[in-house]
């Protein structure tokens, strides 16, 4: 009988290679890399074409925080749903319903209590209201089994008529002077809404990394069955994972509505994407059971780089496009190489 060497029990792995560490790590942290790279580039470009720094500004670094907000926020909730193997292409939408919602919350109080207190109520309706297609997607994809791209692919577009008849067809403005403050305001010269975000970055990377929550994400991301035969409640963890995507892009809309003083319901539409690229380019695997939060916000930090740094540099917003495509294919082929290395979680 042949026998079996142990590289060959390996499924996925390529026999017959040992890759130095270094070059495990460089995959593992390939978005830090990246990240370093555009701010090399784009300093580089500042210093010789204009004569100025990039890297260097502060209202530089600021406009990149801001740029990245929206976008990581929503990549927050797609990292635990990547991780457990699923995907939820709803969140552009919720945030967009979310944010029309807490426009039409915070006008309707407004009309009976102060500034504050009404935009209080606008952002718990906003928060609220976007739980409610997070639950049916948690529903559909547990209970009905239905697949998660199919799932959130019809919740996308239930989302999106129903923000798209709540606003009328436009945008709702926002005359409330605490919503703008929330949106617009500076903390010790720090905007407040990059301060929620990196609040909100703390709490969802504890969550992920030090809770049995997290770890059981990981778990059914890197085998449901092994999972359910290890006791966990599949069905029930999946319903809290599209729960919590809905709830981050629910903020996403809420701060959206705070920072334009306006609710639209196409908020979210472009950020589909850059939400997904950011978990993939963060070193999150498609194929589930790998990802970190901190990897994320390094993804979402290089889209919003290589948006705002395109525009630095007076070339055409399309191209941001192009780069950043070629960033998730980049990711994608060191991923799949890392995996065949067997240098994946």
């Amino acid at each position: 009988m042949a026998s079996i060497t142990p590289l060959q029990t390996l499924p996925g792995r390529t026999p017959g290679l040992n890759p130095p560490r270094i070059l495990l790590l460089a995959a593992r942290l390939r978005a830090w890399l990246f990240l370093a790279l555009l701010l090399i580039v784009f300093e580089s470009w500042a210093r010789l074409s204009f004569d100025s720094t990039f890297v260097f500004s502060t209202y530089n670094a600021q406009s990149i925080a801001i740029f990245a907000v929206a976008p990581l926020l929503l990549a927050l909730g797609e990292t635990f749903v990547i991780i457990a193997g699923g995907i939820d292409l709803s969140v552009g939408f919720i945030m967009g319903l979310s944010a029309v919602i807490a426009a039409h919350g915070a006008n309707m109080a407004g009309a009976h209590m102060p500034a504050f207190p009404a935009m209080l109520v606008g952002v718990a309706a906003g928060l609220i209201v976007s739980l409610i297609p997070g639950a049916v997607n948690g529903w559909l994809i547990s209970k009905l089994k239905v697949p998660p791209f199919i799932g959130t692919l019809g919740m996308f577009g239930v989302a999106r008529g129903a923000a798209f008849l709540l606003a009328a067809g436009t945008t709702v403005p926002v005359s409330n002077g605490a919503f703008a403050a929330l949106g617009n305001g500076r903390v010790l010269g720090f905007p407040i809404v990059v301060i929620i975000t990196i609040a909100f970055v703390l709490v969802m990377a504890y969550l992920l990394s030090q809770t049995r929550f997290g770890q059981h994400t990981y778990a059914v991301g890197a085998s449901e069955q092994a999972a359910l035969r290890a006791g966990i409640g599949v069905s029930r963890l999946t319903r809290k994972l599209y729960l919590l995507s809905a709830l981050c892009a629910g903020l996403g809309g809420v701060l959206y509505t705070a920072r334009f003083t306006a609710g639209a319901a196409q908020a979210g539409e472009p950020l589909l994407l850059d939400s997904i690229a950011a978990v993939v380019i963060g070193g999150a695997s498609l194929f589930g059971g790998s990802g970190t939060i901190l990897g994320t916000v390094a993804g979402a930090l290089v889209i919003a780089v290589i948006q705002y740094g395109l525009v630095f540099i007076n070339v055409e917003p399309f191209w941001q496009f192009v780069a950043v495509g070629v960033v998730i294919i980049i990711s994608v082929l060191v991923d799949q190489t890392q995996r065949r290395l067997g240098g994946d979680r």
